[in-house]
């Protein structure tokens, strides 16, 4: 209990880090922040100015700055980011709340198939270095060199414009006016993703099981791998209870942070497919100097890789006692 005690105090102040420095980004800029982000409306009267200065952000004038400070993070609280520029007046939590499905099913389905590809590719590489599978890796590693967005057009030209077995891109078929929870939709969505997933797969299954196979060699010769082949235990027993389960804490690690990097969307990808996911919302803000909906998805992004790593903390604490033994000391 006071492991899971001690990891929370620390995640907590770490959000409370990155809400803090959230909150002093726009007002480190110089000038007054409101009129930088209005200033892409040059011809708006004193009456309307005010009222979008108050519907943007009137925490950034409203009071000393500690009181601007206390009222952000009550709307933090409230999943209250304000009013999105590019959509006005559409409220900056309701497109994060039609995008981030899209990144989480998509990137987060994608991961974890990689990761567990990759990993028990890495095992079976690992235990046999120098096999087979061993030699291929560095032709899986060719396809993780690639540059990203040069895999996604080699798929797209190869799945979509010559053989035009999957679309080019989009979320869906622009026929469908109502997004929903309906298998016609649900189909036609797992149909216009299944290019963005398989680039995704494709591009980083290497590295995992690079990662795995080489702390999977490092493990089978401890001795207490040794000692169980000279009981004559199974190969299957040795492989995935003594070897594998010690090999993978390391790459649980690694597994946390990607999977909490995947609700930031992998940002060419979603470029390029015109997919409408989180890293294509970014990009657009981005683009269109949108303040409000640039800090509510580095805060999304802050706090999904907060939670996958405390989550992964839990999970090796779980499995392996002696993290919890090195946390005590």
């Amino acid at each position: 209990m006071s492991f899971i005690l001690r990891r929370l105090a620390f995640y907590l102040v770490a959000a409370w880090v990155a809400i803090t420095a959230n909150f002093f980004i726009p007002r480190a800029v110089p000038g007054n922040p409101i009129a930088i982000i209005l200033s892409k409306y040059p011809n708006l009267t004193p009456q309307a100015y005010q009222a979008l200065s108050q519907m943007i952000g009137g925490s950034l004038e409203k009071g000393s700055l500690w009181s601007q400070y206390v009222h952000y993070l009550d709307d933090v609280v409230h999943f209250n980011f304000g009013t999105d520029l590019a959509n006005f007046p559409t409220p900056v939590s309701t497109l994060l709340d039609q995008a981030l499905p899209w990144t989480l099913v998509l990137v987060g389905t994608a991961t974890v198939i990689a990761f567990a590809i990759g990993t028990t590719l890495g095992i079976l590489a690992g235990w046999r270095a120098g096999g087979g599978l061993d030699r291929s890796l560095p032709f899986l590693m060719f396809f993780q060199a690639v540059p990203y967005f040069f895999l996604a057009l080699l798929l797209v030209d190869f799945f979509a414009v010559q053989h035009h077995w999957l679309p080019p891109g989009g979320g869906y078929n622009g026929e469908i006016t109502q997004p929903g929870w309906t298998w016609s939709f649900i189909s036609n969505a797992i149909e216009y993703s299944t290019l963005p997933a398989l680039t995704i797969v494709i591009s980083s299954i290497a590295g995992w099981m690079l990662q795995m196979r080489n702390v999977m060699i490092t493990t089978i010769g401890e001795d207490y791998v040794v000692a169980a082949q000279a009981k004559g235990l199974s190969k299957a027993r040795i492989i995935y209870t003594y070897a594998a389960r010690n090999a993978l804490l390391p790459q649980l690690q690694g597994f946390g942070l990607a999977l909490g990097f995947a609700v930031s969307g992998a940002l060419i990808m979603e470029i390029v497919f015109g997919y409408p996911g989180i890293g294509l919302l970014l990009l657009n803000s981005v683009t269109d100097k949108d303040f409000p909906m640039m800090q509510a998805i580095l805060l999304v992004i802050v706090f999904a890789v907060l939670i996958a790593n405390l989550v992964v903390d839990l999970i090796v604490a779980f499995v392996d006692p002696r993290a919890r033994a090195r946390e005590a000391v």
